[in-house]
Parts: C-alpha cells; structure tokens; sequence
C-alpha cells in the first residue's frame, strides 16, 4: 500500500456501509478507525489495518501539531485537530494522533491510528 509508514495490526473487516471501498481509505470497525489495506466491495470481507502509521487527508484551515490527538472529521472525509468542534457522525477520543505537524494549508499528515476506540459523536 502507497501511504503506509509502518507496520500495524491487521483486521477483517465486513464492508457493510452501503459502497465499496478502496485501498487507503479510511474506516470504522465499530468505533475504532482503521485504513483499508486493499479494496472492499459493498457486502464483502477483506483486511483492514490499525495500529499503523498513514498519510491521509487533513482538513483545509488546521494547523496541527505533532502528537496532537486528532478527530476524524466523517463530512470532510479527513482529519482534523482534537480541539476542533465535532458534528454529529465525527470520531474523537484516542483513536488517532499527529505523527507529524502540518501547517493550515497542508492537505494530508501522518496519522497514527492507535486502535483505541474513540467515541462516535
């Protein structure tokens, strides 16, 4: 996989949110977010990974700071600062940290998903 830095845990994961997803993309088992180590078809079986570090997308206007806990942001599709107001669907908690710090206008950081559950606004 392209984006992965390190070496995680990996999962299987059934793909029951109503579309297919592709390698690198981000998911919920449960509430726990990992990253889909190849494409999933809606209604299909296959490997996700946590405990892992990624390059994956930031929110435009946040500036972030290296081992900062970060929110997943289910609209924007991306990561935001763990101080940033979370909607209704978003994912805060433990489950993720900046591996790296990144400037407002960066569009992608290095996440480190640890495999704590976060909580699911």
């Amino acid at each position: 996989m392209k984006n992965g830095v390190d070496k995680g845990k990996a999962l299987t994961w059934n793909n029951t949110t109503g579309s297919d997803v592709i390698s690198g993309q981000v998911v919920l088992v449960g509430a726990t977010l990992a990253v889909a180590a190849v494409d999933i078809p809606h209604l299909s079986y296959g490997t996700v990974l946590t405990h892992y570090t990624f390059a994956l997308p930031k929110v435009s206007g946040a500036a972030i700071t290296q081992g900062e806990a970060l929110m997943w942001d289910v609209s924007a599709g991306a990561f935001n600062s763990g101080s940033a107001t979370p909607a209704a669907g978003d994912v805060t908690g433990g489950g993720a940290r900046a591996d790296e710090s990144a400037a407002s206008g960066a569009t992608s950081l290095a996440v480190h998903l640890t495999g704590v559950p976060g909580t699911i606004n």
